[in-house]
This record gives C-alpha cells, sequence and structure tokens, in this order.
C-alpha cells in the first residue's frame, strides 16, 4: 500500500511539474533552412495574456546587422526589428497558448499563432486555416 502510494505522488508531481512549464522567457529562433541561431525572442506575460519581441538579432555574413521591418505593415513598418513585438495576444488554454497572432519579419506576414512547451522547447506554430509551419526555438540562457 505504501508503495502504491509513492507511485501516485511522483505521478501527481510529474503532471504538475509539466502543467507547471511556461513559455515566459527567453527563446533562440532557428532558421528552418540552415539550422542557424537567428534571433532571442522574449516572452513576456501580461495580465492575462502573452506577447513575444525581439530581444537579440543574429545576423548572416551579408546581413545588416541592425536591420528594420521593411516588409511590415501598418504601425510596425520601418521599425527595428529589435525591439519588434512579433507575438501578441496569445491566452492559455490548457497546456497550450493559442488566440493571438504571429508577425514574420522577414516578409511582413502575420499568422495565427499557437505556442506549447514540448521536451523543454518551444514549439511555434503560425498558420493560416489548415495550412501550418512549425518551428522549435529553444531555452536562451544569455
Amino acid at each position: 500500500m505504501k508503495q502504491l502510494l509513492i507511485v501516485a505522488l511522483a505521478l501527481f508531481g510529474m503532471t504538475v511539474g509539466l502543467q507547471a512549464q511556461s513559455i515566459v522567457g527567453k527563446w533562440k529562433t532557428v532558421d528552418d533552412n540552415s539550422g542557424k541561431e537567428r534571433s532571442v525572442v522574449e516572452i513576456f506575460q501580461e495580465d492575462d495574456k502573452y506577447f513575444g519581441k525581439i530581444i537579440k538579432f543574429i545576423p548572416g555574413p551579408d546581413e545588416d546587422p541592425d536591420p528594420i521591418c521593411d516588409e511590415c505593415k501598418g504601425k510596425k513598418k520601418d521599425q527595428k526589428i529589435v525591439g519588434l513585438q512579433i507575438i501578441e495576444d496569445m491566452e492559455k488554454e490548457g497546456d497550450q497558448y493559442e488566440g493571438g497572432e504571429i508577425l514574420d519579419p522577414e516578409n511582413g506576414k502575420v499568422y495565427d499563432c499557437k505556442l506549447w512547451i514540448e521536451d523543454g522547447k518551444l514549439k511555434v506554430r503560425g498558420y493560416i486555416m489548415f495550412l501550418y509551419r512549425t518551428q522549435t526555438w529553444l531555452p536562451y540562457d544569455g
């Protein structure tokens, strides 16, 4: 009986630990094609919503080290990439965060977004209807 109680408590602890994982923090984005790090995004919470902004840009050899979002629309047009808010209005729904949008600063397009943590990594899905692309962002320790 004592062993059963220990196993039950251990399983409960694992479940609570998984549910307690938060997307809040700093994450390294990785280029889908090259596998190289591209930026660091800080995700933060305001009230019951989650947002993310680029806090560091890692340029390639032939890239501007301080680029602007010339493809963006509206108030984000021509803003510097560093400091640009690219994730907006995400809400926690169980183990996922959804209901918001993500901006791809390379092409200025805005997509519906879903975020979740899997194996300690942040899964970032941008989609339009049934078409989607999922990236894996890594924890940033810097």
